[in-house]
């Protein structure tokens, strides 16, 4: 019976994933629909803590992005790489990488995309190289963003065993940094020099192949004079949530224990967005307008239901899912990084994946340290080619170098991505066994 319950869950969040939008969150309220329903499972409880965080998170970052803010950083990323053209293929994710980091979403990457797309091209560097790990460097920044709704939740799920926000981010910052670097060592080898790639050759003869010009487009964007004073009120409130996170003494008590962390940055992100609307005055109907109000609240709605299809599931079965797979932990308490990505690919959310698969862990005694050693294992959007800013940068780059295969996976984001999966998981579980 769990077989085809899980078959279920599985076709719910395909016929999602397909769907895009709030299609996963609505097909995760179909499927639990069936399960309690049909096969008598009573739903578990609501992720609500992890929704309530990613709501206000967004409030601030989108009441910045309607100041200008967003623009503001856009600008500064494009001075940059236009500066150090000749190693794009390392300047381009180090951007994005920080963009995610700062905001806590990876799609502020579809900013710097058309940039970078111009930047390289003009350069004679192979686009797929810096556009591919562009957008990998994007996702897997969110393990090591202080307020991603992935870390938020790990740190929720893991703070009754000593675990603090500082003991994630000490662990996932300097493991993804080094890990994307030294990915970017030899994508940066990937596929042919432009001069010798015979397909791009071919559309320089053809006299209607248009360059795109979205890179003049964005160096012209005119930063409204609140935008510095925007990002400047969001850092300060990404600066005391880190703070917070690392000193828990500096949280108010009660009963004798510290202010959880949920609240603390529900509280700090809320107040934060209070403070960029009340000194910039941003549109208010903008504010919800804007890409990252939009990507966010979809994140919202697709944990509500896919988080909570996955946990009535897994509350359904615990019993019989922790003696089939309790040996392999005890032997293998690494393959649990194998379930992780797997459920990434399926749902395209790491806060979703850590809300369905974390509570599991932690109910068969995975060590924390190995849990947060494995955390990037959250990111496997890129295995197969729906995710957002994957199609986005395919259309960006003119020459043709970044592209979905004719078999569909051989696409121009899997070797990039498997190579930062490896070494990020690698110097993951190195830095939680030396550091936790």
């Amino acid at each position: 019976m769990f077989y085809v319950q899980f078959t279920i869950v599985l076709v719910c969040i395909l016929i999602g994933a397909r769907i895009g939008g709030i299609g996963l969150g609505v097909m995760g309220g179909l499927g639990l629909a069936i399960l309690a329903f049909g096969f008598g499972l009573q739903p578990a409880g609501l992720p609500i803590d992890v929704m309530f965080m990613v709501m206000a998170v967004v409030s601030a970052a989108a009441a910045m992005q309607a100041a200008g803010g967003l623009d503001y950083m856009i600008k500064i990323a494009t001075n940059i790489l236009r500066k150090n053209p000749k190693y794009i293929t390392f300047m381009a994710p180090a951007v994005t990488w920080l963009f995610t980091f700062l905001a806590g979403t990876g799609h502020v990457a579809y900013s710097v995309l058309p940039v970078i797309a111009e930047v390289s091209r003009h350069s004679g560097i192979r686009p797929e190289r810096p556009l591919s790990m562009a957008v990998i460097a994007s996702q897997f920044a969110i393990v090591a963003s202080p307020i991603a709704a992935a870390v938020v939740a790990v740190v929720n799920y893991l703070e009754p065993q000593g675990i603090n926000l500082g003991s994630v981010l000490m662990v996932t910052i300097p493991s993804t940094i080094l890990g994307l670097a030294l990915a970017c060592v030899f994508v940066n080898k990937m596929g042919k020099e432009l001069k010798d790639d015979p397909n791009y050759q071919r559309l320089l003869k053809d006299p209607e192949y248009v360059r795109d010009n979205s890179v003049s487009n964005i160096a012209e964007i005119e930063i409204k004079p609140t935008a510095k004073l925007s990002v400047g009120l969001f850092l300060f409130g990404v600066l005391l949530v880190v703070i917070m996170g690392a000193l828990p003494e500096l949280r108010p008590s009660f009963n004798g224990k510290a202010m959880g962390m949920a609240h603390t940055i529900e509280i700090v992100m809320l107040t934060v967005g209070a403070l960029i609307i009340l000194t910039c005055k941003p549109n208010g109907n903008v504010i919800t307008q804007g890409s990252v109000f939009h990507a966010g609240m979809r994140a919202v709605i697709a944990i509500f239901g896919i988080a909570w299809l996955g946990d009535t599931l897994m509350q359904g079965h615990i019993a019989g899912i922790k003696e089939s797979v309790k040996l392999l932990v005890e032997t293998a308490p690494w393959a649990f990084a194998f379930a992780l990505f797997l459920l990434s690919v399926l749902v395209n959310s790491q806060g979703a994946t850590v809300a369905t698969l974390f509570p599991l862990g932690i109910a068969l005694g995975i060590e924390p340290a190995i849990l947060i050693g494995v955390f990037v294992a959250v990111n496997g959007y890129f295995f197969i080619p729906n995710y957002g800013p994957i199609i986005a940068s395919i259309d960006f780059d003119t020459t043709g170098t970044t592209r979905i295969g004719k078999y569909i996976f051989n696409h121009s984001f899997m070797i990039p991505g498997l190579l930062s999966m490896v070494f990020c998981l690698g110097f993951g579980l190195l830095f939680a066994n030396i550091l936790l």
